[in-house]
């Protein structure tokens, strides 16, 4: 027999993150276990859908059959649980949870609370919920009131990958994530500015506009600061794999993540590495792979920063820490074979 599965995704598939990487990964390896995979394109104005996105989007579901199993990425599921409500009982539908939406930096109280509202209505609505950490899950519990015994954990997948020389001279820092509050770029630079003292570079890689202002901002914080030359934002990039490779230190001051793909991908690259204790990170990252400090400090983000670049014998010993963590990493035919799992057991 034939498994299907329709994937409701919102959005540019293409798009350059974690959440779109996660789910274009998740559409291969589960081709490749023999599955028979749909795309069913929503809107792009999720999470913040306007009035016709709403309107498309229950037009689509609307013209699903009656019994099928979709997986609907939460970045539009736990957004507008009032769509998919009347569906709930003649579709077979499965929530894919990156992070909770309230979780977003930047909300006011009031829009986090009703994002809060909204995911734990939509949740009830799901027959399984599949989750990119046990952080996410523990956060479902705990906060949304998702039964544990519904919770599927499927870590996103790592390929392995060619050792980075780490022989940058001077020293290259690489970060990865779009620029938006929550990815503590302005935070990054912070700290950078405290040790212009040492000889080192910095390429800052993500999308520019997805936050017009915070990327403004990340500009001006860089020219005021006297960095002009020393930290480049190089906006999106199509390939990041040379980027890892030319790296020898990866550093992000992510305030939180679902899993955190570019720690896991720095791992996977043999780089050592200065972030926070964010979410799921401090599990990610072990102790012998680099250094962590609490979210949103920029004076102890610089003191790691200063310790690592100072010290060469250090750099080294946690390469080799973060090498034997990311061969430990799963691959996404691991990954895929828990969701398929998951998904085979509704379907039947």
């Amino acid at each position: 027999m034939t498994l299907t599965v329709l994937f409701a995704i919102p959005g540019n598939l293409n798009a350059r993150t974690g959440g779109y990487g996660y789910d274009r990964a998740v559409i291969g390896a589960l081709s490749a276990l023999g599955w028979t995979v749909g795309h069913l394109a929503l809107p792009g104005g999720f999470p913040e859908p306007s009035h016709a996105d709403l309107a498309e989007t229950a037009g689509l579901l609307e013209g699903i059959e009656a019994g099928s199993l979709v997986l609907v990425d939460g970045l539009a599921f736990s957004a507008s649980p009032e769509i998919f409500e009347p569906h709930a009982g003649r579709l077979r539908l499965v929530a894919l949870i990156h992070h909770p939406l309230a979780y977003e930096t930047g909300l006011s109280d009031k829009r986090a609370a009703e994002l809060m509202a909204f995911e734990r209505r939509a949740l009830r609505l799901a027959r399984a919920v599949i989750v990119t950490s046990p952080e996410t899950g523990r956060a479902l519990v705990a906060s949304f009131d998702v039964d544990r015994a519904r919770i599927t954990v499927a870590l996103p997948g790592t390929e392995r990958q060619a050792r980075a020389a780490a022989a940058g001279d001077p020293p290259m820092i690489l970060s990865i994530g779009s620029l938006i509050p929550r990815k503590g770029h302005d935070v990054l630079i912070e700290a950078l500015g405290g040790i212009t003292d040492l000889d080192w570079r910095c390429r800052i890689v993500g999308d520019p506009g997805r936050d017009g202002t915070c990327a403004r901002l990340l500009d001006r914080m860089i020219v005021d600061r006297g960095l002009g030359g020393r930290v480049v934002l190089t906006g999106a990039l199509d390939e990041i794999g040379s980027e890892y490779a030319n790296a020898d230190l990866f550093a992000l001051a992510t305030l939180y993540e679902g899993y955190g793909m570019v720690f896991a991908e720095a791992l996977a690259h043999g780089l050592p590495i200065v972030g926070t204790r964010a979410g799921p990170v401090a599990d990610l990252v072990p102790e012998d792979a680099g250094l962590l400090v609490a979210p949103g400090d920029a004076k102890a983000l610089e003191g790691a920063l200063r310790t690592m670049l100072a010290d060469c014998g250090l750099r080294k010993t946690k390469a080799d820490g973060a090498w034997r963590a990311g061969r430990s990493l799963p691959t996404w035919e691991t990954s895929a074979r828990r969701i398929a799992e998951t998904l085979s057991k509704v379907a039947s």
